[in-house]
């Protein structure tokens, strides 16, 4: 089962599930006039949602790259994720504003052994929804269904809280529901920025994290071809990143030498399942050779500072044709920082 269909049947599952505890809460909820299981039971309507934005999205995120698309259709998934926080945000506020005057002005709370039923039966079935999504994320490496695991794990705390006060209406303490309701508003509303703070994240080419930009550069370090790395840019495609970089190598290579070197890194790291597609470009770079040419190099890298510095003032000074001093900084340029030994936007 590929990384898509996982995906597919996950939401399916999540929708079943919840249409069920939606309908049972519902009706507990409104018979004993609880406004705790109320709030729960929008909750799972607000997961039902979910499940169904998850299912269209990942349907429309699965279709190959077009001429119209040519990085596929990744972003569809955060696309649809961002109505979901937008819908959630929405019930949020409206659920606290309702808990609130329920804490204010308790209008009296029915107890019933159905309330403690249905908060096992959803404990149980969130359970094992959580379960098999968490596998499922876990195998496919999938951000969604991680998602999706965490949003019926955290929903197992907050029916827990509706078992607690179902618990304590025996004894007449009947403000606990109404902040249960509002603890569960916070956290749907809290849940939705979340969602939305991801979604923009991508929407927006939010770069890869470091510890993937480590794993590339790691195996950079490992062709010892390669002397230093330059403008390194990622851009989200989906779930993945489509990464480019400039890498400098011995000049005096021919043109098919130093390809071939790109060639076999670019299929080595796109080996890593965080990477799309690795565009790299060569740019040649002088080594002088002989028996010190190693101290030539560790010279070249320890005066680099030294170069960019002066790199920039001369920009400046030799802007003005009139100045008297351009001269000199033209004769340090040309002897001192050597174009094709410079490291300036070095990654390295």
């Amino acid at each position: 089962m590929d990384r898509f269909e996982s995906t597919k049947r996950a939401s399916i599952f999540g929708i079943i599930g919840n249409v069920f505890l939606l309908i049972i809460k519902a009706v507990v909820g409104i018979v004993t006039k609880s406004q705790a299981m109320i709030a729960d039971s929008v909750n799972s309507a607000g997961d039902i949602f979910s499940s169904l934005m998850t299912f269209i999205g990942n349907k429309i995120a699965s279709k190959p790259k077009d001429d119209d698309h040519n990085l596929g259709h990744g972003k569809a998934e955060y696309i649809f994720s961002m109505l979901v926080s937008i819908s959630m945000v929405l019930v949020a506020i409206k659920l606290l504003e309702s808990s609130v005057k329920a804490l204010l002005k308790p209008e009296g709370y029915l107890f019933s052994i159905w309330l403690v039923i249905v908060c096992i039966v959803t404990i149980g079935i969130k359970l094992t929804l959580y379960a098999y999504t968490h596998s499922l994320a876990k195998k496919h490496n999938n951000i969604l269904l991680e998602a999706n695991a965490k949003d019926h794990i955290n929903d197992c705390f907050v029916t827990t809280f509706n078992l607690i006060a179902s618990l304590l209406s025996l004894a007449g303490i009947l403000w606990f529901d109404g902040v249960v309701g509002i603890g569960i508003s916070i956290w749907i509303l809290w849940t939705g920025i979340q969602i939305f703070i991801d979604s923009y994240n991508v929407l927006m080419d939010k770069s890869i994290s470091e510890e993937n930009k480590q794993k590339v550069l790691d195996i950079i370090k490992t062709h010892k071809e390669i002397k230093r790395v330059e403008h390194f840019n990622a851009t989200p495609v989906g779930y993945k990143y489509q990464i480019s970089f400039t890498i400098y190598i011995d000049g005096d290579l021919t043109t098919f030498e130093s390809h071939e070197i790109a060639n076999k890194l670019e299929k080595e790291i796109d080996k890593l399942d965080e990477i799309y597609l690795t565009v790299i470009h060569v740019n040649p770079i002088k080594i002088e050779k002989g028996e010190d040419s190693s101290e030539k190099q560790e010279n070249i890298w320890s005066n680099s500072n030294y170069c960019n510095i002066f790199y920039m003032w001369n920009n400046i000074i030799l802007s003005n044709s009139k100045s008297r001093f351009s001269w000199r900084w033209s004769i340090f340029n040309s002897i001192i920082c050597k174009p094709n030994q410079w490291t300036y936007g070095s990654i390295w």
